[in-house]
């Protein structure tokens, strides 16, 4: 017990104490922050700049049903040629033209407007275009058709429907959403934390292997004692970067956003834009929704599986870094490491998304490869207490058995030189 207690001590100081490390526990919050506050800089520039788009109308129907906005003004060029109108659009830079041709009814109106323009326009745009012809030439026909307009406007139903469960607790409509969003974050975050550290474990594993320190230091305490130690003394070098991560760029964020008048929470996002076109009970229904999400049982489970998880992989890759000579023969191996974690990604963002409680998203939150990061998206939707507490013992259980098989490899591999280790080879080792 006292040689891994030294061997985590000796890990956990190399680590915080190398250059690299250490540059990039102070560096990585200032680029993270800057890149938000660019992208809430460019969005208030894009939000605040307006685009100025030519009508040139031959019906003399629709010029009064464009109304300029905050990011859009209409001038009208109906009273020119048509090749007059696009000139001027041309010279002028303008953002496009859009042009209503006359023709012999309305229905073929409706599929022959065009729009100009030396780049295509954003679906918004688009959609608001159509939408501004289809109302007014939706109106013709319901006045050709004897309909008075203002008592049709009078009739149309404002339908709200109030979300509930069976137990009478009242949700909003982008509760779903925000879930996803905890869950999304916490299973990527996951991912990359494994990615992270765990290539940070074969890399040690490799350097003292190819330096031959390896032999020394077998000699004085047991494969599997060097093995924990390394992945016990990393773990917690990437718990105090995280931590430093998270402290220094709460501060930072906070700083610059004063300092330079930013403000991130207002960045001009289709999701922000549908949050602030909610009416008002609904924005406070959703703030109560933030309020009910299981933060604590989050913020448990994610500890949980990322000790399950990450010892899990962590041993895999130490025993990669047992099996190689250099960090170029790793890439037949990462693969099939990798590919569990993508694939819990996808089934995270595609299946629990869609369906939290189904059987995909069942499954995979009990496979121990991808239960990690299945598992912590399904969390915020709600999942019963022994779902969990199978995929935790299997995720034990598993962590175990792979633990004890990354060993065997390890105590051959770390003394195996000058000879690339293949599929065959290692299972060879196993049965030592």
């Amino acid at each position: 017990m006292r040689n891994l207690r030294l061997i985590i001590q000796r890990e956990y100081l190399a680590r915080i104490r190398n250059k690299t490390f250490i540059i990039m526990t102070f560096l990585s919050p200032l680029i993270l922050v800057g890149m938000i506050m660019l992208i809430a800089y460019l969005s208030m520039i894009n939000s605040s700049e307006q685009r100025i788009i030519g009508i040139y109308d031959e019906t003399g129907l629709f010029t009064s049903e464009f109304k300029d906005s905050e990011q859009l003004q209409y001038l009208d060029f109906s009273n020119r040629s048509l090749e007059e109108a696009r000139k001027t659009v041309v010279e002028q830079e303008y953002y496009g033209l859009i042009y209503i041709p006359q023709t012999r009814n309305e229905s073929e109106l409706a599929g022959a407007v065009e729009f100009y323009g030396e780049e295509s326009p954003g679906l918004g745009t688009v959609q608001n275009i159509e939408k501004i012809i289809a109302d007014r030439l939706t109106q013709n026909e319901l006045i050709s058709r004897g309909v008075d307009i203002s008592e049709f406007e009078a009739a149309k139903a404002d339908v709200t429907v109030r979300i509930q469960n069976f137990s009478g607790e009242r949700t909003s409509k982008m509760s779903g959403y925000i879930k996803m969003f905890f869950g999304g974050a916490s299973g990527y975050l996951l991912m990359m934390f494994i990615i992270i550290y765990g290539n940070m474990v074969m890399r040690s594993v490799i350097e003292e292997k190819t330096n031959r320190i390896i032999e020394i230091i077998v000699s004085s305490v047991k494969p599997i004692q060097l093995m924990m130690g390394k992945v016990l003394g990393t773990s917690l070098a990437g718990i105090t970067q995280f931590s430093i991560w998270v402290f220094f760029g709460t501060i930072l964020l906070w700083g610059v956003s004063m300092f330079f008048g930013i403000d991130p929470s207002e960045m001009n996002t289709p999701a922000a834009q549908s949050i602030q076109d909610l009416p008002q009970p609904e924005i406070a229904q959703l703030i109560l929704d933030v309020a009910r999400l299981p933060i604590f049982n989050l913020l448990f489970f994610f500890l949980i599986y990322f000790i399950g998880g990450y010892f899990l992989y962590s041993a895999i890759y130490a025993a990669i870094g047992a099996a190689v000579d250099s960090e170029t023969d790793t890439q037949q191996f990462m693969f099939p490491v990798i590919l569990p974690l993508m694939l819990g990604i996808y089934v995270g963002f595609f299946a629990v998304i869609e369906n939290p409680h189904g059987s995909v998203s069942t499954i995979f939150s009990m496979i121990p490869l991808t239960s990690p990061i299945v598992m912590l998206m399904r969390i915020p939707f709600g999942v019963p207490w022994w779902e969990i507490a199978i995929s935790v013992a299997l995720l034990v259980i598993t962590n175990l058995g792979v633990v004890w098989l990354a060993a065997k490899i390890y105590r051959v591999g770390i003394l195996m030189y000058g000879k690339k280790a293949s599929y065959k080879e290692i299972y060879k080792w196993l049965k030592y």
